[in-house]
């Protein structure tokens, strides 16, 4: 099968939810999947060996931060970026247009693309669609995205239009630069979906991205300051005008009720650095709800962080232990939150697709967050 082509194992007859397997070169990617993120190259604080223990089944790296340090130079002669960090799994790449959105000040964007400084450096550097596909394709991921202006929240009807459009204009030429060479036998290119939070706009979006036919699709835009009733907003306003028979990914996405609501509207896949970064932060994803494990609470709370979870942190260490660590500053407690919260989030896409198959997914949702939601 084509890279990145997505087949449509079931349909949930009481939503929208979809049981899937996306196909990579690298290998089969079953959905709703999680992906955990590797900004540089690296999920922070934690070994490749422990995230394929978490049975995750794709990552991400960003080519921004990877085009800048250690350079295309390095991964060209590593032979790729999962022979760099060894990961040698399925893996996606995002066009970098969100960090350079997030630089704001350091950038000027222009139909050409976007000039902007270096977050390590200060030196100027300018990045445009095919730059960005030639970035992307020597890194080497399986999956690669379409470049555009990741649109700001809040924007006004107009600038959220004409930076759609600057989207759709810029994920033409990402095709064209991507079909000009082989690329296309071993790596696949999703296009983006923008509008902000106004339906018409979305709408629009979709229907001329779905126009171009890539070989998947995502939701962009999103997870940028609006509330959760604007994103599930955006997504009922997208995924009707997607194809039934490719892949829709939610960009930035990955709370628990983010996966669960989402998933019911027919997303299929999903990344954030929200289960690392707040891992490092002390803030553990448990099925009775978050933990804060620096609180005093924990401090001779000799149990599991939750019993349910077979992760490392969970099998060897109690709560009490962990306090410690946090208050103590020891990074080990770093590394041990935030592989269980990866944890946490592979078997909760575990958990949905296990539902899809016996077609009891609302019934297993609200199972879910009764229990998580137990402690409040």
């Amino acid at each position: 099968m084509q890279c990145g082509s997505f087949e449509l194992l079931k349909k949930s007859t009481q939503c929208g939810a979809r049981l899937g397997r996306l196909h990579t070169t690298r290998g089969v990617v079953d959905t709703p999947v999680f992906m955990p993120v590797g900004t540089q190259g690296s999920v922070k604080s934690i070994s490749t060996e422990q995230i394929r223990d978490t049975k995750a089944q794709i990552i991400l790296a960003n080519s921004y931060h990877i085009y800048l340090r250690p350079g295309l130079e390095i991964i060209k002669k590593a032979g790729g970026i999962q022979k760099f960090n060894s990961w040698n799994g399925p893996m996606l790449t995002d066009s970098g247009g969100f960090q350079i959105f997030s630089l704001n000040s350091f950038r000027k964007i222009n139909s050409e693309g976007v000039e902007f400084r270096s977050h390590i450096d200060g030196s100027k550097h300018f990045l445009s669609p095919e730059i960005s596909m030639k970035i992307q394709k020597a890194i080497g991921a399986d999956i690669i995205m379409c470049f555009d202006e990741c649109t700001p929240y809040p924007s006004t009807f107009e600038y959220a239009k004409n930076s759609m459009l600057l989207s759709l204009e810029w994920a033409k030429r990402c095709k064209d630069e991507f079909y000009n060479d082989d690329s296309k036998n071993t790596q696949a290119l999703f296009g983006i979906v923008q509008g902000s939070i106004f339906k018409d706009l979305r709408k629009e979006s979709a229907l001329k991205m779905r126009d171009m036919d890539f070989v998947g699709y995502a939701v962009g835009g999103v997870s940028v300051g609006e509330s959760k009733e604007e994103m599930m907003n955006v997504v009922e306003a997208t995924v009707p005008y997607l194809p039934e028979n490719k892949a829709r990914y939610l960009m930035g996405v990955g709370m628990p009720e983010d996966i669960w609501n989402s998933v019911e509207r027919g997303i299929d896949m999903f990344d954030c650095v929200i289960p690392t970064r707040n891992g490092r932060n002390g803030q553990a994803f448990t099925s009775t709800g978050k933990v804060n494990i620096k609180n005093g609470e924990y401090k001779e709370k000799f149990e599991p962080l939750d019993p349910e979870c077979d992760c490392q942190a969970c099998r060897g260490y109690t709560k009490a232990y962990l306090n410690h660590l946090f208050r103590s500053q020891e990074i080990l407690a770093l590394t041990l939150l935030s592989l269980h919260n990866i944890h946490f989030m592979i078997k909760l896409t575990d958990k949905i697709k296990k539902a899809l198959e016996t077609d009891t997914f609302l019934e297993a949702k609200k199972e879910f967050f009764t229990k998580y939601y137990s402690n409040k």
